[in-house]
């Protein structure tokens, strides 16, 4: 069943209203700050060159998506359900099945839908279910092929389905779903995460299987080329730096997030941090970067690895400034923060469990859910779009 509804466009009037018309930032003491970032036609405004998380802030809500109940979603890897936590009272209120393999939750561009991702592992039977955020209810799935993870070109005009198993990034409607094209990445085994440049031009897509990482036009939908990491092997989450030119890539073979200069794709440092890096995670303020090490290098891991934690870098220093290790051990996988940025929210893959972690004193409180619970998102989350995953707002 195609899910046809066409959604409202949401999310674009705190950004749009104040940037539209800026051909230069504000002048002060007479002398202009910056020329306004040259984005695609399409994409909302970067008000800030030097911050691309200026709102993303804490509390800074578009005004319908405050009106969405603040929920935890959680899919559930092996029991192919997507439970739903309430954050204030950090149990489960509901539950409800979805299609085979759900991997991630991931709200659309226009922040009106929460998208699970059921890619149906070695099969053909690929789903998404589409969540309305105001009931916490799913929708009528729809038929797609091996939508390991998603993602939404900045100027909200296609999908990305990332086909993990195919070797390919499928581009979609972004409210139908309807294929609008394809870019073969056959270099890239294990296409899996991604985020943006600064200006929408292109995206880095990490390779998990082989050790590399894909550049790719999303004007042109072309591949752009392929970097090996200098270590490794495992590469996991990406993450844009605030100034919207550097990346951060876990790797969960090389312990630690490899820094990479995007515009010249190519690797320029890397970051220890803890064994199995896996998520990579802003803080509200922009100034810090949540790193999950989920305590081992096996794609199945053990319970209770006594490596499991989450280590925090400062994005000035790209120094780690604290490390929080699981009482107990664990497995912390994906997630997001809290709208309020106090609670880091993070799934417990091999324990299932999700950890609600203090991001002032790195205090946690563990709630049981389903099976291998993997990329969970928090809803609702401040910003203006989102470019997928598990809630990458700009």
């Amino acid at each position: 069943m195609t899910h046809k509804k066409k959604l409202p466009v949401l999310g674009l009037g705190l950004g749009l209203g104040l940037g539209l018309g800026l051909g230069m930032l504000l002048l002060q003491g007479g002398v202009a700050m910056a020329q306004a970032v040259d984005t695609i036609p399409g994409m909302p405004p970067v008000l800030d060159p030097h911050n691309i998380y200026t709102e993303t802030r804490a509390n800074n809500l578009n005004p319908e998506v405050a009106k969405d109940p603040a929920r935890i979603y959680v899919p559930n890897l092996r029991s192919n359900n997507v439970y739903v936590i309430d954050p204030q009272t950090y149990t489960v209120v509901s539950r409800f099945k979805v299609g085979k393999s759900p991997q991630h939750v991931v709200p659309a561009w226009d922040l009106r839908t929460l998208w699970v991702t059921n890619n149906a592992e070695g099969t053909t039977r690929g789903t998404l279910t589409p969540i309305d955020p105001r009931t916490t209810q799913p929708l009528p799935e729809v038929a797609v092929d091996d939508p390991y993870n998603m993602y939404f070109t900045p100027d909200g005009k296609s999908a990305i389905t990332v086909a993990e198993a195919r070797e390919r990034l499928d581009f979609r409607d972004p409210h139908t779903m309807a294929l609008q094209g394809s870019v073969s990445v056959p270099q890239c085994k294990g296409v899996n995460h991604a985020d943006f440049s600064i200006d929408g031009r292109y995206a880095i897509f990490t390779c998990e299987f082989g050790g590399y990482l894909a550049k790719v036009d999303t004007v042109n939908r072309t591949v752009i080329g392929y970097l090996k990491l200098s270590g490794g092997g495992m590469p996991q989450d990406i993450l844009t730096a605030p100034d919207g030119h550097k990346f951060y890539v876990a790797d969960m073979h090389a312990d630690g997030v490899f820094v990479i200069d995007g515009d010249s794709f190519r690797e320029t440092g890397f970051i220890p941090t803890g064994i199995g890096t896996h998520g990579l995670y802003p803080s509200r303020d922009g100034t810090m970067m949540y790193v999950a090490n989920r305590g081992s290098h096996k794609i199945h891991g053990p319970p209770h690895g006594k490596a499991g934690g989450v280590s925090v870098i400062d994005f000035a220093t790209d120094k780690v400034v604290a490390n929080w290790p699981i009482p107990g051990g664990g497995s912390p996988d994906m997630g997001n923060v809290s709208n309020d940025g106090k609670t880091l929210w993070l799934s417990g893959r091999f324990d299932d469990v999700v950890y609600a972690i203090d991001t002032t004193t790195g205090a946690m409180r563990k709630i049981p859910v389903g099976q291998e619970p993997h990329g969970l998102t928090v809803w609702p989350q401040p910003g203006r779009y989102s470019v997928g995953h598990t809630g990458i707002l700009r």
